[in-house]
């Protein structure tokens, strides 16, 4: 039951998908149900000393896991596998710009930002692919991000938030020296910045 497990998780976190309690009972588990936590915490075991990777309770109310990296990182390698490292670097681009920005962003602010970067919402970006579907629903659905309505606003608009997954895997001191770094300028430039990283880390 434990390698099943493993390996369950594995494919799940190649598209980074939050696994549910209920599917890990109805896939894996099955009849074993009383021996579930310890079959959990073996299969835990194993991806952290194996693979490196750390299975997290992201929502204790729903039981909803994600596995994170548990490697130390190598500056700025932060959320990076193979390929996927493009998405990634975007990825992190994003997360400083909502934090630099007070930690939530306006959708319109973010593509106008994206635009600088010649990175176009609605266009095929030759990495990227759809971009604003990237944005919107694939890290929104790995739950790096997080949209909210924000009320009476026509046409629609919402806002971005660091979602669960970026707060359990990077953190806001790791993405203020990333931007320090990009800007050749010390952390300590950004005072408000600086000091919430320094309480969160």
């Amino acid at each position: 039951q434990v390698s099943e497990l493993v390996q369950f998780l594995l494919v799940k976190d190649q598209k980074k998908i939050p696994i549910k309690r209920a599917d890990i009972l109805k896939n894996i588990i099955r009849e074993y149900k009383n021996a579930y936590s310890e079959i959990v915490k073996r299969a835990d075991r194993t991806l952290q000393e194996v693979f490196g990777l750390q299975l997290v309770e992201i929502d204790t109310k729903r039981h909803i896991y994600i596995l994170i990296n548990n490697l130390p990182h190598a500056e700025g390698q932060h959320l990076c596998r193979g390929k996927e490292k493009e998405k990634m670097g975007l990825l992190l681009v994003i997360l400083s710009f909502i934090f630099m920005k007070g930690n939530s962003v306006k959708d319109s602010a973010l593509w106008e930002f994206l635009h600088l970067l010649r990175v176009y919402p609605g266009k095929q970006h030759s990495t990227f692919g759809d971009v604003r579907k990237l944005v919107t629903e694939e890290f929104v659905r790995q739950k790096y991000l997080e949209t909210t309505p924000i009320p009476l606003t026509d046409p629609p608009e919402f806002k971005f938030q660091w979602g669960p997954r970026a707060e359990k895997e990077t953190s806001k001191k790791d993405v203020l020296n990333f931007v320090a770094k990009m800007q050749g300028k010390d952390p300590t430039f950004w005072a408000s910045q600086f000091s919430e990283a320094e309480a969160n880390a």
